[in-house]
């Protein structure tokens, strides 16, 4: 298998936070040297998660969305109907790929998304994903455990953005939250899916070599 072969994409549709996380961890554990890579495209119904640096703090007023510890990097992030999700399977020894060229794959991805419609979109150093005057549109967290990663991207397409005010978000009170759909970009989650994989699938095809200079901002 070529070390950067294009992963599997898997649509999975509206799928249950738990059983996702814990299909994610199995598939980490019982992947060999020749497994492929595969990308997991979903949504799931509303659910805070709280990273492995997460201070329960952050969590202001969940309310009855129900707040789960699990073990991605990061703070405190919300995931609900509207936003795209990309988990993020890839056997990053086979890739030669390090953590942070990942991120900054996932990240750019987002970007060449936006600009697509004319939006400038950008990382930031201090906050991991990517932003829009200031406020974010995408939040990353990843895990890697026996040479594989898992986790991966959220990016927030045409939701409810209310249960963002419940948290501090990835830990910063006040930070404020933005979507495509107030962006100007009226599409579905899948349509949304469908626009970013390209960016994604070109990116990893070549382990980010092709990545711009780095240029972060959105502060």
């Amino acid at each position: 298998m070529s070390d950067h072969a294009t992963p599997a994409v898997r649509f999975l549709g509206r799928v249950d936070y738990p059983d996702t996380w814990r299909a994610m961890r199995h598939f980490t554990e019982q992947r060999g040297p020749e497994t492929a890579d595969e990308l997991w495209i979903l949504e799931h119904p509303p659910v805070f998660t709280l990273g492995l640096n997460g201070k329960p703090e952050h969590v202001l007023a969940p309310g009855d969305i129900p707040v789960i510890p699990v073990d991605r990097g990061g703070q405190v992030t919300y995931h609900g109907p509207g936003q795209l999700v990309v988990y993020v399977l890839l056997d990053v020894r086979r890739r030669k790929l390090g953590i942070r060229r990942l991120v900054r794959i996932l990240e750019q991805a987002v970007v060449g998304l936006a600009a697509e419609h004319g939006i400038t979109a950008a990382p930031r150093a201090d906050a991991p994903g990517v932003y829009v005057d200031g406020a974010k549109l995408a939040a990353l967290g990843l895990r890697v455990r026996r040479g594989a990663s898992y986790h991966g991207l959220s990016l927030n397409v045409d939701m409810d953005l209310e249960p963002f005010r419940r948290i501090n978000p990835c830990g910063y009170a006040g930070m404020p939250v933005t979507q495509l759909r107030d962006l100007g970009v009226s599409c579905m989650v899948r349509e949304a899916a469908d626009r970013l994989l390209p960016h994604l699938l070109a990116l990893l095809s070549d382990n980010g070599a092709s990545l711009p200079a780095v240029a972060r901002g959105g502060g």
